[in-house]
């Protein structure tokens, strides 16, 4: 009996480990692992939800760049777009809103998108399929109901 507490014990403390949890901060925290992380390169998807949490993802390229496009693809950060006639815009983010039916529904939060270049955010004056990132940069998104023209980015990215 008590052999098999404590690989009951050791297999929970593994899984809780394993499966981690999301920080009740608004500091991103670097992943342990990055898609590709032996590549030459690596660029960052940073997520501010609107309870502040944050999640961090890392993806390593070859190239000099990687667009925006193949960062979220491969960062494996759940999001969903709607097609409009200036391009693809983003409406749910790792689940958040949890169910939608309109992108940018009147009064409620929606999804801004930030670049992180030499450790600074600014707005994205592009869709995010047209960015184009560095080694080290970043794509941003926070989850705020605002009407600034650029409202306060998330925290900054973590090199993992």
């Amino acid at each position: 009996m008590r052999k098999h507490l404590l690989w009951a014990s050791a297999t929970l403390a593994l899984v809780i480990a394993a499966c981690g949890g999301s920080s009740p901060t608004s500091q991103a925290s670097p992943t342990s692992t990055c898609v590709n992380a032996a590549a030459a390169h690596h660029a960052y998807v940073v997520v501010q939800h609107q309870s502040g949490t944050s999640v961090q993802k890392c993806v390593g390229f070859a190239g000099d760049t990687i667009d925006g496009q193949s960062l979220m693809d491969q960062s494996g950060v759940e999001y969903q777009t709607q097609t409009f006639s200036y391009g693809k815009a983003v409406c749910q983010v790792d689940n958040e809103p949890a169910q939608y039916s309109t992108c940018f529904p009147p009064n409620q939060p929606t999804w801004w998108t930030f670049i992180e270049a030499s450790g600074a955010w600014t707005c994205a004056q592009t869709a995010y399929t047209a960015v184009t990132l560095h080694d080290k940069e970043a794509i941003g998104w926070r989850y705020v109901l605002t009407t600034d023209p650029c409202p306060t980015p998330p925290p900054l990215a973590k090199e993992s």
